[in-house]
């Protein structure tokens, strides 16, 4: 049985906020100021400006997603914990009426911070592999979170700044009605319970964190590639987990894959969006002609935590 992969359906605000912009306004230091942009690469960040809402992105890519179908399962993976339409019962309310059906199931992937997106991929896999599944099953898997509600909560300091995005893609059985982008080959998650006390780690903890994310991602990387039954030099692209370029020059040297096959152009003007980071990156790189049918790409994601998930998926030939 093979499962398969819709094209990546995203919303990005227009709106960019300067990155050293945001940090100053969170009184952060000049000299850290001046790593994120020359160093880690991160010049400005999406934000939703006024007006626009996460929950409409969310529910405008799911509609694009399923192209006028119903999903059978939503997933939907998320970062942060208070959302505005988190507090009642309008989200799932409106994701039925708009994407599904009255009595679909509709949960939640979370507290596994920026891998929660990819688990969810891993669990829809799960969902359509089930006994008793049908051949028509469909999973939707929206992904987004909103950090410009306040700088606090798109800071992680020292490591990178997050923006405003909102992704979704359908997965359902290759034969069936479903018709998939992207066959999903296998997927894998790592954790270090190291640093469980996420942003309230020790100094000790915070030196040895850039260590441990470079060694968890290479693991998942590896674990997701064996499960796939291939190895490193059968992956022509890594699409990131967008949290800075010197983190990923690192995971590259320690995997002998070229920085060139990782798929950073999104980096600088859009920088790290939460959970959705390796989906805008597979989708930019289809979007622009890099990706043709047998192209396997391993995307890729971290949360503090720390979490690690990573997906390897191969382009088919579906028509364009």
């Amino acid at each position: 049985m093979t499962i398969t992969l819709s094209r990546v359906a995203a919303r990005v605000p227009d709106q960019r906020d300067s990155v050293d912009e945001i940090l100053a306004r969170y009184d952060r230091p000049r000299a850290e100021r001046r790593l994120f942009t020359r160093i880690f690469g991160l010049r400005t960040s999406p934000s939703l400006a006024e007006g626009e809402s996460l929950l409409e992105s969310l529910l405008d890519a799911g509609r694009e997603a399923l192209a006028g179908r119903r999903a059978d399962l939503v997933l939907y993976g998320h970062t942060l914990l208070v959302q505005p339409f988190g507090h009642h019962d309008e989200f799932v309310s409106l994701v039925r009426d708009r994407l599904a059906r009255p009595a679909t199931p509709v949960y939640g992937i979370s507290r596994i911070n920026c891998a929660s997106v990819l688990r969810a991929a891993d669990l829809a896999d799960r969902f359509l592999r089930r006994p008793g599944a049908g051949a028509d099953d469909t999973v939707l898997v929206l992904g987004g979170d909103q950090g410009s509600m306040g700088d606090m909560s798109r800071i992680i300091p020292g490591f990178v700044v997050c923006g405003d995005a909102a992704a979704a893609f359908v997965m359902g059985r290759e034969g069936g009605r479903h018709r998939g982008r992207y066959r999903y080959l296998g997927g894998a998650a790592v954790r270090d319970a190291r640093f469980h006390r996420n942003l309230r780690m020790s100094t000790e903890e915070s030196r040895e964190f850039g260590t441990a994310c470079v060694e968890g991602m290479a693991r998942v990387i590896d674990e997701a590639l064996q499960r796939a039954g291939l190895g490193r030099d059968d992956v022509d692209w890594i699409m990131p987990h967008m949290s800075n370029a010197f983190v990923w020059r690192a995971v590259s040297g320690a995997l002998g894959i070229p920085m060139d096959r990782v798929h950073l152009d999104l980096l600088p003007e859009q920088g790290h969006t939460f959970g959705v980071d390796a989906l805008m990156a597979l989708d930019h790189a289809d979007r622009t002609g890099r990706l043709a049918p047998g192209t396997r790409c391993v995307l890729a994601a971290q949360g503090m935590g720390a979490y690690f998930q990573a997906a390897v998926v191969e382009v088919t030939e579906e028509a364009e």
